[in-house]
């Protein structure tokens, strides 16, 4: 029997909670099944597939829930909050998955895996914060929202003011070798949700330890798909295509780039750090490390992408 490509698809924030809306559970499962067409097609066309997901807006209101409820239950710390949304949002992925390819006469066994990376206890980021999670709020807010303990708001340009949490660079998946054996005997595996669960190795004695922090999901994506051996990686984000000079007079789409091109793009600032740079880094890093093709696109045209019809696709 041929060897299946494997394919990791990382679903953006968007694919599950879209802006503007409330966000409530009914619309999350929605969105999911909307999101998962082009799963569902590159399923049907055999190829092995990983997917993982956001988090962003669900740990953001997690938190809320958190700080509100102190006075009444312990308070949860954020590397716990992670492994929290990262079950609950893939039981949401998986039944939605499980209900499409039903739907397709499609028959798969499919396993979500609460995912812990690995991450350098002193990663830059850990005391200078820069990931954006939760909700979007006015500038009239702000400085109410800034009086709470340990927040720290910054603004996400174009868009508002929202709560930044501390985001180490990932560098190896704890569960690697699980999950490369429950794709090898074809079942489909849900994994670093909303990025994984940061730890790191306690040089003391050993032990795996917890960090109040969330994971870039597409650079955790781009870590697993290498360690598990996967060929491509398919980013599906809010944009049908990558573009030079976004928003501007000359912006230019990219229907396919190589990996030096999008070196140099990167480098000389086309894609800022809180959009499009961790997917074009993701990519970079997936490439440079042996993947074959990374797409990046939009739900809407994921199934054309899958085809090599849609998107921007980056070879090395």
């Amino acid at each position: 029997m041929k060897k299946k490509k494997t394919i990791v698809v990382a679903l953006g924030g968007n694919a599950i909670s879209h802006q503007f809306e409330e966000g409530n559970i009914h619309q999350q499962f929605a969105n999911t099944r909307q999101s998962l067409n082009g799963v569902v097609q590159l399923i049907a066309e055999g190829y092995q597939v990983l997917v993982t997901h956001g988090n962003g807006p669900q740990v953001g209101n997690a938190l809320i829930r958190v700080e509100e409820s102190r006075h009444l239950v312990p308070v949860l710390p954020l590397g716990v909050i992670v492994a929290d949304t990262e079950g609950g949002m893939g039981y949401m992925v998986e039944q939605c998955l499980q209900n499409k390819l039903h739907d397709r006469n499609i028959t798969r066994e499919i396993a979500t895996i609460i995912t812990q990376i690995l991450v350098d206890p002193e990663d830059p980021s850990i005391t200078n914060p820069t990931k954006f999670v939760g909700p979007i709020y006015s500038e009239d807010k702000v400085e109410e929202l800034r009086k709470r303990p340990g927040w720290i708001l910054k603004e996400d340009k174009g868009r508002g003011w929202r709560r930044v949490v501390p985001s180490p660079i990932p560098k190896e998946i704890v569960g690697k070798k699980v999950i490369r054996l429950l794709l090898d005997n074809d079942i489909l595996v849900i994994a670093a949700g909303g990025g994984g669960i940061p730890v790191y190795i306690n040089q003391k004695n050993g032990w795996y330890e917890g960090i109040d922090a969330v994971i870039d999901k597409d650079l955790a994506s781009a870590v697993l798909a290498r360690d598990v051996l996967a060929e491509e990686l398919l980013i599906i984000t809010a944009v049908e295509k990558v573009a030079l000079n976004w928003g501007k007079p000359d912006q230019t789409f990219l229907d396919r780039i190589t990996l030096a091109e999008a070196r140099n793009y990167l480098a000389e600032g086309h894609f800022p750090s809180g959009s499009m740079g961790p997917k074009i880094q993701a990519a970079i890093n997936f490439l440079e490390a042996g993947g074959e093709k990374v797409t990046i696109t939009s739900i809407e045209k994921s199934v054309e992408a899958v085809k090599d019809g849609g998107g921007t696709i980056i070879v090395p």
